[in-house]
């Protein structure tokens, strides 16, 4: 066994030895029972407690709000097209110092691996006992081997360069009130070393808006805008987009895209399928008796693009499938109500009040 399948299957294998879990206990809303922990968080807790909705779209909060229930979490909804936040559900979790991404670190890791030529559409890795396999299967099925491969293939510095032009290891908003920067490692971790960072994000700590940022830069063609939370009249007329830097990755986005489509067709996101295609990435672990699920996504049709992080922190049943669950009806409740039919103009009747609108 090689020194990397040693090290994924330490992480990986001692899952399948934990009896499956029983089903999950609500007690009121901040109370979960689950066995496989013990957990600090809560699996359920009112989400929007705290939250000042005061100058987001009123239409998407509500939808946020709704498909996000009663699961603590945070969903983050953003218009690729100007870096524009257009909601934020439990901003304190999503303007926090972030947590481990996951398997949504891979976005990054296929990226620099493009960058790099070090793979290509057509490239398949021989995987042990996996045979061979492309990028479009591996992200659609998020495969920990292979991108375990590829990171060890780029080397950390490469990796890291990379990390950081995404967006990684800084703040993604501009003068947004509390938010902060995440982290990224200087130096490989010393659990797994570059395959743990490239297959998990281990020692990374991702924040909501770091990935919706990251999203939004895939979603417009390349574009890293700096985003934005307008919460006056005169914030929103006087909006501007801010380009953070522009990112050579226009060639690469249509190598990329089609894994994270696979993976709401029939991969680790198809409880995110609806009628139109979407593109996205899950993410499922464990950080500090925390368990996370991860999902990061925009839509690939309409005259309005959108982009949709969401972000589970609980116990055992919080996963990535479940956070692109949640996601999908976002998604489902706004197109019902033929919301990306047209681009809307920012008027005042698009302003939320806090003390009317979208808390429980």
């Amino acid at each position: 066994m090689t020194r990397m399948a040693a090290v994924l299957n330490t992480v990986a294998k001692p899952a399948a030895a934990v009896k499956p879990a029983p089903a999950v206990v609500r007690i009121g809303l901040a109370q979960a029972s689950v066995a496989g922990g013990p957990w600090t968080k809560p699996t359920f807790a009112d989400s929007t407690d705290g939250d000042n909705v005061d100058g987001e779209d009123l239409v998407v909060r509500r939808a946020a709000v709704e498909a996000l229930g009663d699961y603590n979490g945070s969903v983050v909804a953003a218009d690729p097209s100007n870096g524009r936040i257009l909601s934020m559900v439990n901003q304190k979790l999503a303007l926090s110092g972030g947590f481990q991404p996951c398997s949504t670190v891979k976005i990054s890791v296929a990226l620099a691996g493009l960058s790099e030529e070090a793979l290509s559409a057509e490239t398949k890795f021989r995987l042990p006992g996996l045979g061979k396999m492309d990028l479009t299967y591996a992200l659609a099925h998020s495969n920990n081997y292979f991108f375990a491969t590829l990171g060890e293939k780029l080397g950390f510095e490469k990796v890291s360069y990379y990390a950081h032009l995404l967006g990684y290891g800084e703040k993604a908003g501009l003068n947004i009130p509390g938010e902060q920067p995440g982290r990224y490692p200087a130096a490989p971790p010393r659990n797994g070393g570059v395959a743990m960072l490239c297959s998990f994000g281990e020692e990374i700590s991702q924040t909501p808006l770091q990935l919706a940022a990251l999203m939004s830069a895939l979603a417009n063609g390349g574009t890293l805008y700096y985003l934005q939370y307008p919460k006056t009249l005169l914030e929103m007329r006087s909006f501007i987009p801010r380009v953070k830097r522009r990112l050579d990755i226009a060639r690469l986005i249509p190598v990329v895209e089609p894994g994270m489509r696979a993976a709401v067709e029939f991969g680790t996101a198809r409880r995110a399928r609806d009628d139109g295609p979407i593109a996205g990435k899950t993410g499922t672990c464990s950080q500090d008796h925390t368990h996370l699920g991860w999902f990061g996504s925009f839509n690939g049709e309409g005259a309005r693009k959108l982009v949709v992080v969401v972000l589970l922190t609980g116990g055992r049943p919080d996963s990535g499938p479940l956070a692109a669950g949640i996601a999908g009806d976002l998604y489902r409740i706004l197109g019902e109500k033929n919301y990306f039919a047209s681009a809307q103009p920012i008027t005042p009747d698009t302003l939320v009040a806090s003390r009317i609108c979208c808390s429980r």
